[in-house]
């Protein structure tokens, strides 16, 4: 902990630094990659949607003999040949998904778990669910989405500027996109769960770039009259002041998911913590990711257009200086310490 410690030290003064903004090619490069994969996956597989959202009939027994292979086969017997997903629920549960079902068919599928089981009709939980029902369902997701993402704009342009609400947005589409094509590679379900993580991803992709703008703010306010260096390198200390503290939060973070996850879902087999899980798991990573290598660099290159930045960054070019830094040196250098030592050195 305290090489860590020590290391943060060093990166909040400036002695140590990496140039996140000045690779930003290699970053957008990667995260096309990323975007180009997500796409691919969208189109050739698609994104498996959940009876709430495509409308079916749900069957839900619990019996301490259920087995995936037994409802698969029940379900067989009762004539239903469509889509059928099942999916064992811990150790006494099974759920059977399907497509919408006629009234006879409902029925015959019933009994054939019924007696597959040795449980009664009225135990099995039956649910129904019309495509009208799962139309509402998504337009009420996507009116969600799109108006929080409205609303985070305002913000972060009445707080900060709009430059940095533009770069926050395109920086939270990128992880919404990447976490969903994750998603629909992994095949997982979609369900009302899913969207509560995709929404979850989205405050907290912005919770970490909000930290990282507002070094950027501070590091940055009146940086055209002072001349010390570009924006984009006052940026660039932000992120690597920002970074251990970026680091360790999302680390945090991502333990407990990752015990939902792996834990309560790979072992417990709870269906519902594995679509949460998984969303918030793959959008904790991205998010982290983004605000450091993606938010910053997209914000840097839109303030490097603007004319009083570019005529500072010719400035400060010509005067060939150094990146401004908060290092003991740089400030000793400043009260002009070390000026003082070549003259004894002279009397010397």
């Amino acid at each position: 902990m305290a090489k860590y410690s020590g290391l943060g030290g060093r990166l909040y003064r400036g002695e140590t630094s990496v140039d996140f903004i000045g690779k930003k090619k290699i970053w957008y490069a990667f995260s096309g990659l990323l975007i180009l994969t997500s796409a691919a996956t969208l189109i050739t597989q698609g994104l498996h949607l959940g009876i709430e959202f495509k409308g079916g009939s749900s069957f839900t027994v619990t019996s301490q003999s259920v087995s995936v292979a037994s409802a698969e086969s029940a379900v067989r017997d009762a004539g239903v040949t469509t889509q059928v997903i099942v999916q064992k629920i811990g150790n006494d549960k099974v759920r059977v998904q399907t497509d919408a079902l006629t009234p006879a068919q409902q029925t015959a599928v019933e009994s054939k778990l019924s007696t597959k089981f040795n449980v009664s009709i009225d135990s099995i939980d039956s649910q129904i669910i019309g495509p009208s029902w799962g139309e509402e369902i998504t337009r009420k997701a996507l009116y969600g989405l799109f108006g929080f993402l409205l609303a985070v704009m305002l913000y972060l342009a009445m707080a900060f500027e709009s430059k940095m609400a533009i770069a926050a947005i395109i920086s939270v589409i990128h992880d919404v996109f990447i976490t969903v094509g994750i998603y629909a590679l992994v095949g997982f379900e979609v369900t009302p769960a899913t969207v509560i993580g995709f929404l979850t991803i989205l405050g907290y992709s912005l919770y970490d770039t909000v930290v990282v703008f507002d070094k950027v703010r501070e590091n940055t306010k009146g940086i055209a009259a002072s001349g010390k260096s570009t924006y984009s390198q006052a940026a660039n200390l932000a992120v690597n002041q920002t970074l251990v503290r970026s680091f360790n939060t999302s680390l945090i973070a991502l333990l407990p998911v990752g015990s939902i996850l792996f834990v309560g879902a790979g072992l417990l087999g709870a269906g519902t913590l594995k679509d949460l899980s998984l969303a918030l798991f793959i959008g904790l990573a991205t998010g982290t990711y983004s605000s450091i290598f993606i938010a910053t660099p997209i914000l840097a290159a839109l303030r490097e257009r603007e004319p009083a930045m570019q005529a500072l960054a010719k400035r400060v070019g010509n005067r060939g200086d150094k990146p401004v830094t908060n290092s003991p040196a740089a400030s000793s250098q400043s009260s002009g310490g070390p000026r003082n030592q070549p003259r004894r050195n002279r009397r010397r």
